[in-house]
Order: structure tokens, then C-alpha cells, then sequence
């Protein structure tokens, strides 16, 4: 059992919150039959990514045993065989897709997890191998975890949501390849088969011009007329600050401390940026739901 959980990496569940955005920014939050088709995504986007864990830890078998930390995984270190990768796989691809077919009125979100799960196969198998290819794949995964979310409960999207979405994920797919080439550096051996088309001043120039740009995106969202028109306030700027000192924090990280290696863990485990996200998301709860 342990090993299955090892291998389908629930802790990485939390990126699925992304399905709740179009609820969240579209003032539905607290209209319980929508949220709850939103649980029914979050859960069914969990299960498909977890399978494409299996599949990825299956493709990339003999490049984990050679890495000093992926080396431990299930499937690398022998404590599960490929067989049994493939049957839970599978089996969280079939459970997934059940989800979607009995417990959501539309087949939209089930669409949009089948196309996900295709693109990151095709990723796992070839696409990673390409620089600057692989971190938009992964930034389009975000973005279509905010499509299925809209498509489960009837939001219409924003077209900022999708841009500061994919600026975002961007920012912090460029920093964790930060991390890979300084990994490179120090042992001699690239973590990716794409590594060496990275290298730090290509990486602190992109992560700098995709934390400006997103910057920039969202105090231009927060001042924009429809936005102040839809939430019918004016303060919605306010929670740029949060914005700014987030993405500080994460440079810092990357740049000082070189502690990028997964935006995920970085997440769960910063007590600094654990804040700035609670104050944004409760400073932005009382200005569009309460004031």
C-alpha cells in the first residue's frame, strides 16, 4: 500500500485546486450544487494524474535509477513491478472517467480530463524531451484544470484567469528547471534529457520576464472596469501586494536558496509563502463576498 501511494503522489493533489478558480473568481462559491460539481473534478483531475504518474515513472524507469533522489521511487528502487504500475494506472484512469460519467450532467469536463490526460501522455513520451516545449505543456495542464472546472459548473472563464494562469505556472515551471541545471552543475549528471538546453542566465531572465508579465497581468485584471463591475468593488487591487510578495518569495527561493525543485512541496512546507497565499485568498474572500 505504501508503495501505491508513493507512486500516484497524492501530496501533489493540491495542484487540482486550480478546478475551484472559475467558482472562486466567479462569485459561485458559496452556491453548494456547483461547488459540489466541483469536488466531483477535483476528484476525478486527482485520480487521472495520478495516472499519469504511474505512466511517467513506468517510461522513465531506468533514468530514475540513475537519479540520486528518483531512485527511491516505487517502480526504480524495485518495491512494485511495471505490471502493477499499469494496473493502477489504469484503474485510477477508469475511476476517474466514472466519476465524470455518473456524476456530472455535462460530458464537457470529461473532454477536457481526457484531452489533459492525452497531452500528458504524449508529454511523458516525447514532449518533455523538447526545452521550452515541456514547461507550456505543463502550463497548459493548469489551464485546462480551469476549463474542466468551468465546464463542470457552468462558468463562463475570464480571459485573465487563463493568461495569469499560464503566466504563473510559467514562472514556476522555468524556476523548478532552475533547479534541474543547478543540480547538473554539481554532480555532472542532467536530470532531464533536456537539461542541457537550459542553462542559469536563459532561466533567471525567463523567470523574471514571466513574474513581471504576471504581475503586471493581474494589477491590470484588478483595475479593470468588467472587474470592478462584477464584484462590485473597487479594491480589488489591494490583494496585488499579496501577488508581488508571493512572487518575491519564490525568486528568493530560487535564486538565494535554490529550493525550487517542486513548486508543490515548496508550498506545503514554506511557512512564509503558506502566509501570503491565506492572506490572498481571505483578503479576497471578504472583498468580493463580503464588502
Amino acid at each position: 500500500m505504501r508503495s501505491i501511494i508513493n507512486l500516484i503522489r497524492p501530496y501533489q493533489w493540491v495542484k487540482n485546486l486550480f478546478v475551484f478558480m472559475p467558482l472562486f473568481f466567479g462569485h459561485q462559491l458559496m452556491n453548494i450544487p456547483l461547488l459540489l460539481n466541483a469536488i466531483v473534478v477535483f476528484v476525478a483531475f486527482s485520480l487521472a494524474a495520478s495516472s499519469i504518474y504511474c505512466f511517467n515513472d513506468i517510461i522513465d524507469v531506468e533514468d530514475d535509477r540513475r537519479h540520486q533522489t528518483k531512485c527511491h521511487r516505487p517502480i526504480a528502487s524495485g518495491a512494485m513491478s511495471v505490471a502493477q504500475a499499469y494496473t493502477v494506472m489504469f484503474v485510477l484512469l477508469l475511476a476517474s472517467m466514472a466519476m465524470l460519467y455518473f456524476l456530472l450532467p455535462s460530458a464537457d469536463a470529461m473532454l477536457v480530463v481526457i484531452l489533459y490526460w492525452l497531452m500528458e501522455i504524449a508529454y511523458c513520451i516525447k514532449l518533455k524531451r523538447l526545452a521550452i516545449i515541456d514547461v507550456c505543456i505543463l502550463s497548459l495542464g493548469f489551464v485546462l484544470r480551469i476549463v474542466a472546472g468551468g465546464a463542470a459548473t457552468d462558468v463562463v472563464i475570464s480571459h485573465w484567469l487563463v493568461m495569469m494562469t499560464f503566466l504563473l505556472t510559467l514562472f514556476l515551471g522555468f524556476a523548478k528547471r532552475r533547479d534541474d541545471v543547478l543540480r547538473f552543475q554539481r554532480n555532472g549528471i542532467p536530470p532531464r534529457h533536456n537539461t542541457k538546453r537550459y542553462n542559469l542566465t536563459f532561466l533567471n531572465e525567463a523567470i523574471t520576464i514571466c513574474g513581471g508579465v504576471m504581475l503586471v497581468c493581474y494589477i491590470m485584471y484588478t483595475v479593470s472596469p468588467e472587474v470592478i463591475s462584477n464584484f462590485n468593488n473597487q479594491y480589488v487591487y489591494l490583494t496585488s501586494i499579496y501577488v508581488l510578495l508571493g512572487l518575491l518569495r519564490y525568486m528568493q527561493l530560487a535564486v538565494v536558496d535554490e529550493k525550487t525543485g517542486d513548486p508543490t512541496k515548496t508550498l506545503l512546507h514554506d511557512r512564509f509563502t503558506q502566509v501570503i497565499v491565506v492572506a490572498w485568498i481571505f483578503t479576497f474572500l471578504v472583498i468580493i463576498y463580503f464588502l
